[in-house]
């Protein structure tokens, strides 16, 4: 198997006050993912994460908003013989207005019981739900 080509990305893990979990689907894809993006360089993952959502979501965060979460990687779900690897942070906010811009097509908030009847990005289907709803 070739190795895979590394892609750096900051990403969100955002619930609301139902826990729900915020997914985004890009214009053009079908994965439903965590919103986030590419981390640019000379850029920490906190700030690239501050400014995709604001790009992505016109969702306005603080530094001190974001829990960090961990680093994870898996198969990239739209970028062929690629992997993201990803700095996750939490944010917990109610009362979010979500506005789909840039290149976000689609925004859902994710139950449990929506699961299975969505197309999951690896990402958000091997490591995130297992996070956020154990079994």
């Amino acid at each position: 198997m070739p190795e895979l080509n590394t892609i750096h990305i900051a990403a969100a893990i955002i619930m609301d006050e139902k826990d729900r979990l915020l997914l985004v689907r890009k214009r053009g894809t079908a994965f439903y993912m965590q919103p986030g993006g590419k981390i640019e360089q000379g850029e920490d993952a906190q700030s690239a994460l501050i400014r995709e959502l604001k790009e992505e979501l016109n969702l306005e965060f603080i530094h001190e908003e974001l829990t960090p979460v961990g680093e994870f990687t898996e198969v990239a779900a739209n970028e062929p013989d690629h992997q993201v690897h990803a700095s996750m942070f939490s944010i917990k906010k109610c009362m979010l207005r979500v506005q789909p811009a840039a290149e976000i097509e689609e925004f859902i908030w994710l139950t449990p019981s929506d699961i299975t009847s969505r197309q999951l990005a690896p990402l958000t289907a091997n490591k995130i739900i297992p996070l956020v709803w154990p079994l």
